[in-house]
């Protein structure tokens, strides 16, 4: 293997890094020289930028993804046994804020399909208790926010997105208007995390709104609760984007449809090249907007034990990784008599046969070829 191929990883943050480092190191240096760590002109530039990216009326920056997604709980006025309507095939931290809160998380299993929540499934999990619908753009493309919304409206109901895996996808209402991931239930939430489609060199978060109160009132609860200072309104908690990760993100936020296309990019040649394998299915898209893969996803068929083909993968250069090896009403912590196994069979189904491939915004055709030629090869001697 060349130099190249025998560096394959999920994810390439340092090559990411070095095609933009001077950019980078200049904005960290000028934050350095201000010595305004928290808050400040650095800070709120990255917000306002951010807020003109999405065409939304506010954002309110804060310290993760799981705060952010708490902070939009703690913001609209819920009471504990409130429930909050999720997907069941998904990265915890959605139902850890849920539970943290004291309020209900209500499952709803997913489309087999595009492992988005099922809205088919959403109005039969209603109840005089529901307050919420908090779908997750899983993978990176938006669930059936058209139908959710809808669902919301005639039972009165708020919808927190979760774009943390799809920052800067697309969704197409079918009168013809377009909007950004997040930015069209109440509430849209997301991380930084490193990773992530839009990553900063540690943890950060931010909320959209397009009511400007409620944004208001996000961002007095992101700082103790304070709208002035020493002067405390609401219980609140202290979750910040410090400066240094909000001028690294101003750095890369335009390149963030850059990263996108790279990515659409590389999942356009495992499509073409993998889709007629007897062994995998190939992810679906929604067919309602754009996806701009965070994961490239495949589900493995045709009796391939999943397991002992990653672990060849893994002898010969290629990570893979497992999203999600449970589902949430499965982990321990979540187990509940309303949240019970074999409720959810989609869900269920799937963590032994998902299958993430790297892809990243620096792959090289060369490493492409030879992912694609080894798992073909490993599949055929299956």
């Amino acid at each position: 293997m060349s130099e190249k191929i025998n560096g394959i990883s999920m994810v390439d943050l340092r090559g990411q890094y070095e095609k933009i480092k001077l950019k980078i190191d200049t904005a960290i240096q000028e934050v350095i020289d201000q010595s305004t760590f928290i808050k400040g002109p650095v800070v709120q530039s990255f917000q306002t930028e951010l807020q003109d990216y999405l065409n939304v009326q506010g954002v309110v920056t804060c310290g993760n993804g799981t705060d952010a997604l708490q902070i939009a709980l703690m913001g609209l006025d819920l009471s504990p046994g409130d429930e909050v309507i999720t997907a069941a095939f998904t990265y915890p931290a959605t139902a850890e804020v849920i539970v943290l809160l004291g309020l209900v998380p209500v499952l709803v299993d997913v489309d087999p399909e595009t492992f988005l929540i099922n809205p088919d499934l959403i109005e039969a999990a209603i109840t005089y208790k529901t307050k919420v619908i908090l779908p997750v753009h899983l993978f990176g493309q938006c669930a059936d926010m058209e139908r959710i919304l809808a669902i919301a409206t005639m039972h009165k109901l708020f919808v927190i997105e979760d774009v943390a895996q799809a920052m800067g996808a697309e969704y197409h209402f079918t009168d013809g208007s377009i909007a950004k991931a997040g930015t069209m239930g109440d509430i849209g939430c997301t991380s930084f995390f490193p990773s992530k489609n839009l990553g900063c060199f540690g943890d950060g978060g931010a909320l959209f709104s397009n009511d400007k109160a409620l944004c208001n009132k996000l961002r007095m609860i992101a700082n103790h609760g304070q709208s002035v200072q020493y002067f405390h309104d609401v219980v609140g908690v202290n979750s910040r984007l410090d400066a240094i990760q909000a001028a690294i993100l101003r750095v890369k936020l335009p390149y963030l449809d850059s990263y996108n296309i790279a990515r659409q990019l590389a999942a356009d040649y495992y499509d073409r090249e993998l889709k007629e394998s007897e062994f995998l299915r190939t992810p679906k898209r929604a067919g309602n907007g754009s996806h701009v893969f965070h994961q490239y996803t495949l589900l493995i068929t045709g009796g391939v034990d999943r397991d002992k083909l990653r672990s060849r993968l893994a002898d010969k250069g290629v990570p893979t990784m497992i999203y999600y090896p449970l589902p949430i009403h499965q982990q321990q912590a979540y187990r509940s008599d309303r949240n019970s196994v074999g409720q959810f069979p989609v869900a269920e189904s799937l963590p032994s046969r998902v299958l993430s491939l790297p892809i990243h915004t620096e792959m090289t055709q060369e490493q492409l070829d030879y992912i694609v030629s080894l798992l073909k090869e490993e599949l055929a001697g299956n």
